[in-house]
């Protein structure tokens, strides 16, 4: 039986509709497509939504963050940042709404003393993100499985054991009409469809107008 002081949240962040700002999702949403979850492990779709997130890493002990996070390397970078050091890189160099929000989240975990007692960061540097409707660029796609296998081994580290799922064990974090291969088919052409903008409004030089 999981100890329940045991719990951890494995959180991703961030908007699918915006390029690499996909990343944090996408890798929860691979992680539990491929992984059973003990019990006191949760998976979670944080999107966009800041503050409203900060009842979910209180109650958690553990907390594992996927993002795209601008750390100043090349593009397609990965990298894995723990404890102190997390709330310093979520609030570097503002890229995206989401990321001032949850660096919010986590001060005003810590100002209320429930700031989880381990934090483990894994980060992308983003490739593309002013592409609405846009999916992830190869060089972050092709991070997912390393990031994947770094959350992993860092909570079996923690004596929580993620079991392979299955293949014929279906599991979704969102509705299937949001998963990856489905999104991806789904979505029109660059050809058709305005990505950088609204081409009902936008004028001169825009290639959507």
């Amino acid at each position: 039986m999981s100890d329940a002081s045991n719990a951890a949240l494995i959180l991703g962040i961030g908007n699918l509709l915006w390029a690499d700002e996909g990343f944090g999702v996408r890798c929860v949403e691979t992680l539990v497509r491929r992984y059973q979850l003990p019990d006191g492990v949760t998976a979670m779709d944080g999107g966009t939504q800041g503050l409203y997130l900060l009842p979910y890493v209180q109650a958690a002990r553990r907390l594992v963050v996927f993002d795209a996070v601008d750390f100043g390397l090349a593009p397609g970078t990965l990298l894995a940042v723990e404890d102190d050091a997390v709330p310093r890189y979520m609030g570097a160099k503002k890229m995206s709404l989401h990321q001032t929000g949850f660096q919010e989240v986590l001060s005003a975990a810590m100002l209320t003393g429930r700031l989880p007692e381990s934090l483990l960061l894994i980060g992308v540097q983003p490739v593309e993100l002013d592409d609405y409707g846009g999916s992830l660029r190869p060089a972050v796609r092709d991070k997912l499985d390393a990031a994947i296998e770094l959350a992993v081994a860092r909570l079996r580290d923690w004596g929580m054991e993620l079991a392979p799922r299955d293949p014929s064990d279906a599991a979704s974090l969102n509705t299937t009409a949001l998963e990856l291969d489905r999104y991806e088919a789904g979505r029109p052409s660059e050809q058709a469809a305005c990505r950088h903008g609204d081409g009902r409004i936008l004028f001169g030089d825009d290639p959507c107008v």
